[in-house]
């Protein structure tokens, strides 16, 4: 993230909060399913399997929606180079309202399939060289590189900082899983159409940044 301003570290932040947000929501109505953190859903597939208690079949629908997700965002990041950050985020955002329209007619694990192809879509916002740069939707990485950088700030390494944005991703992160569970109990089955909102203002936010002077970042 060293590479990256602050306005798109900001950003990215903001989209790691509606990583958190929609994966509380799912989380409470799946029953301990995630929709953005993909090595939960691999735990529970292998528990699945190995104790032969039906619960595989839905986190392996999870893990394919989300894969699937990301390969939506690699096409449209190609297909639309020059403003891919615009173009993936209104691929999550019709993906995420999508999904609440579907909440509304056919409530279960159906409409959070295509959340979790949003939050696989997510992680295509930034990208390099045609790799993930940084991974919004899940946060082991995050931490590791934050206690990476911690530890060469404590031996004298000039960077003291580096650290703050990997904690700032993984603080982003937590509170939107907060504000999920909090808005998800209130707003019940309007909890979706915010996040669809949130993706729209994202949006219009990144659309606004790709208008400002352009980084060494792309």
């Amino acid at each position: 993230m060293k590479d990256y301003p602050p306005r798109l570290i900001g950003l990215a932040v903001a989209l790691a909060a509606l990583a958190g947000f929609v994966d509380a929501i799912a989380f409470t109505r799946l029953g301990g399913y995630f929709v953005s953190f993909m090595s939960g859903n691999s735990t529970r597939l292998g528990v699945g399997i190995g104790l032969a208690d039906g619960t595989a079949l839905l986190a392996a629908a999870l893990i394919l929606a989300f894969v699937a997700g990301v390969m939506a965002a690699t096409i449209i990041a190609r297909r639309f180079a020059a403003r891919r950050k615009v173009a993936v985020l209104s691929a999550v955002t019709v993906t995420l309202t999508g999904a609440a329209v579907l909440w509304m007619l056919v409530p279960g694990p159906l409409p959070l399939l295509l959340v979790a192809a949003a939050m696989g879509m997510e992680n295509g916002v930034f990208a390099r060289d045609g790799e993930v740069a940084i991974g919004v939707s899940y946060m082991t990485g995050s931490l590791v590189r934050m206690a990476q950088r911690l530890a060469g700030a404590l031996m004298g390494d000039p960077q003291r900082w580096a650290f703050v944005p990997h904690l700032a991703l993984w603080l982003g992160f937590a509170a939107g899983v907060v504000l999920g569970a909090r808005v998800g109990q209130v707003a019940d089955d309007a909890a979706l159409f915010i996040a669809a909102a949130v993706a729209a203002g994202l949006t219009l936010v990144a659309a606004g940044l790709s208008r400002a002077p352009r980084s060494a970042e792309h």
